[in-house]
């Protein structure tokens, strides 16, 4: 099989890290919601998230100030909501009002968890100094949520240009990992 060469700018594509979230945050008292798909494991116990997020975003200000934000994880059947919030700007609109999404309250942080997500992650930022230069926020999660009842989430990946990937198949190999 003959390969062509990738656009650089197109790597993401290749290498997404995970399924897209959705990030609240509150600002200035008003709560707000932000679509994010690029965030990695950085260690696991205590559980440490690093994200990137963009200076230009609306909850970019929100996170640096507070330093607190909820990683609510959807399921593929809030999809179209998903992306909605990501297309659009808490500057301009009450995202929980406008996308029919239920906020409640968090134990630990002050941002609210999205009801409607089978998962939440209340975070604290406890490292930004990566932040000027490559947006990254390194999170710890403090306090997490699970929906019981939601056995096999599939969840929405995303591909570049408004397409997205929705998990399929599980299968199950030997692993020394447990």
């Amino acid at each position: 099989m003959a390969k062509r060469p990738l656009p650089l700018a197109g790597v993401y594509k290749l290498i997404e890290p995970g399924p897209v979230v959705l990030v609240s945050t509150v600002r200035d008292g008003r709560p707000n919601i932000m679509t994010m798909s690029w965030h990695m494991m950085v260690d696991f116990e205590p559980p440490i998230i690093a994200c990137v997020m963009s200076n230009r975003d609306y909850s970019f200000e929100a996170l640096k100030k507070t330093r607190e934000c909820v990683i609510n994880v959807p399921a593929a059947e809030l999809a179209r909501k998903v992306v909605g919030c990501g297309n659009t700007s808490g500057r301009d609109m009450n995202k929980f009002t406008k996308f029919g999404l239920t906020a409640s309250a968090a134990s630990s942080v002050r941002p609210p968890l999205i009801n409607e997500c089978y998962a939440n992650l209340e975070c604290k930022v406890v490292d930004t100094t990566l932040l000027t230069q490559y947006g990254i926020f390194i999170l710890e999660v403090v306090k997490a949520w699970i929906d019981p009842s939601n056995k096999h989430p599939r969840t929405i990946h995303h591909q570049g240009k408004g397409k997205f990937a929705v998990d399929g198949e599980i299968i199950k190999l030997p692993s020394k990992m447990k």
